[in-house]
């Protein structure tokens, strides 16, 4: 009979973690009772008293009827004020798009291999020849410092640009577009970007969220066939007016309005639009001849209908059209893209060019998110990944060719440090940037992964930057042609703050759409109460109450047993990683449901906590897209390097991120409890080792491959050319010479040789015979080549006034 027990007792634990919740609690119970029983602990009475308490629990839980007269109907009235209220926006912004590998994430038990099992889609031939092609010859004619002095693209750019249908990238083939996947747009403008960001700009923007986008999905068939050719020939460019000086993030609140009249015009009465609205901020706007604008349509004399406030729409307006104000500029950070305000006074439009029509009238809003979680996923984190994979492969270089001390500075640990950074950041941005793409062109619309990517690729591109101007240094702040550091740094706030600033999308969208959305229960629970469905909120309730337990039991056993329990891939060499990471998923639920239930519908407001599991959600994200892509690629000493020390560093994060919550929470008994079940042991991982990191910068330094690997996207131009092309002709000669230079410090250390400055021991070595007359001549080339690269530009007064 005791073996009987401790095998009931196994199997019920066994329950608890993988997940059979409140009833497994409730046998457990049982279990443990009879135990007792045995060993003679409880008396008969309160055997038998508890045996009928614990059999009238399971009859109440376990049959659904009972359970939603008893227990669901009093749960529905404790929590209708709780959970919090969604307005008609919040809820389109809800709905808006897909969930994906972010539900898993939120489940507390991701299945791993769903993840490695998906591939994600490559580039087609058109596409990998349309960037063999158009793209590397736009990048060969691109001179980024000419292009900051003249304040525009050179009219053959833009020429370039519209005969090579760069504006119509997403437009489908059968509109006279290239109809290009996600990821041939994304490694587009990466390869662009690495090149000029004002160019890049340029391209991106008629193909993400804007008069295209909306026409392909919303627009009539009238509408598409008349302006999708014009936008796929860049005989139209676009803009889109959505951000406005009274509604910035806010972007519902827009004061931009379109009252429903009549006109006679050319004779003919017609129903239109009179708008007026002030936008800025608007990329493009300044030589846009089609303005896709975001307002509010109103019909005070019901024409339309009975209803007067008729909703957020989209329409399509000519700048032609007699009240528009169009073609000043903005100076966002001194690069020069076209960028500047819009205004529109009493301007009158017939109704048709609301986009879809009459029925699209009122479903603005729900274009515009819908557009978003896709968009989000693809414009700027393909310019941050531009620009990490440019700064990795300038530092590498200059930390090989400048020496100092006689020594390439790579090899002072105070360089290696940024380094490591650069390059383990730069391989798990590429890594996410492949994965979100790859989720789009397999039919989902991953709103908060969309913002994940968006968010935490610009942060890591604000990062890499900062290592590479500190490893650059002095040579890094003077601005000229040879200054290839400078630019991207001007550009990188417009990254953090457009498509939704990163302060809001962290605590607001990632955490606040990511609970609701990604919860399997949450989203549910609000839905039935909305709309008084006992019987939906008892299944939504009963199913976040087993999910709660076996998350409490999950993250506790995991905690305690350094997460050796969770399942993993078994042929994986970091496998240790994917059972972490399924220990803090398990964690990050636990911890949401808590976080939701003590705060209830003020969680929303309380930002830094929201901010903090938003962090942990999305590091868990970016370690996820890493590991698939170290499963996916060749699996080298470098790669392996990378991965650990990218996803060591999201542990740490995550960690960090879970603390924070714990340290804050208001509920402190809450706090003190869920610390010690996720906590047990104390915080006990660590930012990637010293080490780790000197061997992840010793293979940007060393290994070409991997310096090539992690930098595939950009564009390198000729030898000839200043910048990256003339780093790169030099590093080529100090790395010929190197082995010149280690033959010569040996003969040093011999005795061969008397120690001397660096040509001066060139020379000596020559005339002793120590090095051949060809390897001096090497050794020349490298010097005459840093000495190349070191340079900064200088300029004489009068050219110097005239520089912007």
């Amino acid at each position: 009979m005791l073996v009987t027990f401790i095998l009931a007792l196994i199997f019920l634990s066994a329950l608890l973690f993988l997940g059979y919740g409140f009833l497994a609690w409730v046998g457990a119970a049982g279990v443990w009772l009879i135990g007792w029983r045995i060993v003679g602990i409880a008396s008969p009475l309160l055997f038998e008293s508890t045996v009928v308490v614990l059999a009238l629990l399971a009859l109440i839980f376990g049959v659904p009827p009972l359970r939603r007269s008893l227990i669901s109907r009093f749960a529905m009235r404790v929590m209708t004020p709780v959970l919090p209220r969604l307005g008609e926006t919040e809820r389109i912004a809800l709905e808006a798009g897909t969930v994906w590998w972010d539900a898993e994430l939120f489940s507390g038990r991701p299945q791993w291999e769903k993840l490695l099992s998906f591939t994600p889609q490559g580039l087609t031939a058109d596409e990998q020849a349309f960037m063999d092609g158009p793209v590397q010859e736009l990048c060969t004619r691109l001179d980024d410092w000419q292009i900051n002095q003249l304040r525009d693209l050179p009219t053959s750019i833009w020429v370039f640009l519209r005969t090579n249908g760069f504006f119509g990238m997403i437009i489908p083939k059968e509109y006279g577009g290239h109809g290009f996947s996600a990821i041939a747009h994304s490694r587009v403008v990466t390869r662009i970007s690495s090149r000029s960001v004002a160019a890049a700009v340029t391209v991106m923007v008629p193909n993400s969220l804007g008069p295209g986008e909306l026409l392909l999905h919303y627009g009539t068939d009238e509408q598409k066939k008349y302006y999708l050719p014009r936008l796929a020939k860049g005989d139209e460019i676009p803009c889109f007016g959505l951000t406005g000086p009274e509604a910035g993030s806010d972007a519902a609140a827009t004061q931009s309005e379109g009252i429903v009249e009549k006109r006679v015009v050319d004779g003919k009465q017609i129903l239109g639009l009179r708008l007026n609205w002030k936008k800025r901020y608007i990329t493009l706007a300044p030589v846009a001849t089609l303005i896709g604008l975001a307002f509010r349509i109103k019909d005070p004399d019901h024409l339309l209908g009975d209803v007067e406030d008729l909703g957020i729409s989209c329409a399509l307006i000519s700048r032609d059209l007699d009240g528009v104000e169009i073609g000043q500029r903005h100076d966002p950070m001194g690069v020069p893209f076209m960028n500047g305000p819009i205004v529109g006074r009493d301007v009158f439009a017939p109704l048709d060019c609301v986009i879809g029509g009459r029925e699209g009238i009122g479903h603005g809003w729900r274009m515009l998110m819908e557009s978003l979680a896709a968009g989000r996923s693809i414009s700027l984190p393909a310019l941050s990944v531009g620009a990490a994979q440019m700064m990795t492969r300038i530092s590498g270089a200059y930390a090989t060719v400048r020496e100092q001390f006689d020594t390439p500075i790579g090899r002072f640990e105070g360089i290696e440090e940024p380094l490591a950074r650069i390059a383990g950041k730069t391989y798990m941005m590429t890594a996410t940037r492949t994965l979100t793409c790859g989720a789009l062109d397999a039919g989902e619309k991953p709103a908060v992964l969309s913002a994940i990517a968006k968010a935490y690729l610009t942060e890591g591109m604000r990062e890499i930057v900062t290592d590479a101007m500190d490893i650059r240094a002095g040579a890094a702040i003077q601005k000229g042609p040879r200054n290839s550091l400078a630019r991207a740094w001007d550009a990188v706030p417009i990254g953090i703050t457009v498509e939704g600033a990163n302060i809001l999308t962290r605590s607001m969208i990632i955490y606040g759409q990511g609970a609701i959305r990604c919860h399997p229960f949450v989203q549910h629970e609000i839905d039935a109460i909305a709309n008084d469905d006992l019987k939906k909120f008892d299944q939504a309730i009963f199913g976040h109450v087993n999910l709660l337990v076996r998350n409490a039991t999950r993250a506790k056993l995991l905690a305690w047993t350094g997460s050796r329990l969770a399942a993993a891939p078994r042929t994986e060499d970091t496998r240790r990683y994917y059972q972490h990471l399924s220990r803090f998923s398990a964690a990050f639920e636990l911890l949401s449901d808590v976080a939701m239930g003590t705060l209830g519908g003020s969680l929303k407001r309380r930002e830094k906590i929201s901010g903090r599991l938003a962090d942990a959600l999305a590091y868990m994200y970016l370690a996820s897209c890493a590991l698939k892509r170290y499963h996916d690629e060749s699996k080298t000493t470098a790669n392996y390097n990378l991965v650990r020390w990218s996803v060591e560093l999201c542990l740490y994060r995550i960690q960090e991120a879970l603390l924070g919550v714990l340290e804050n929470l208001p509920a402190r008994p809450a706090a003190w409890l869920l610390a010690w079940a996720i906590f047990p042991l104390g915080a006990r991982f660590r930012p990637p080792s010293d080490k780790l990191g000197a061997r992840v910068a010793r293979d940007i330094l060393e290994d070409r491959e991997a310096r090539i690997n992690l930098t595939t996207d950009i564009f390198v131009p000729p030898p000839g050319e200043v910048g990256l092309g003339a780093l790169e002709a030099a590093l080529a000669k100090a790395v010929r010479a190197l082995p010149v230079e280690t033959k010569l410090r040996d003969a040093v250390r011999a005795g061969k040789l008397d120690r001397a400055p660096g040509s001066m021991l060139d020379e000596m070595g020559r005339k002793a015979g120590i090095i051949s007359a060809e390897e001096y001549q090497w050794l020349r080339d490298a010097d005459a080549a840093r000495n190349e690269v070191v340079a900064v530009d200088a300029f004489d007064p009068e050219t110097f006034k005239s520089l912007h």
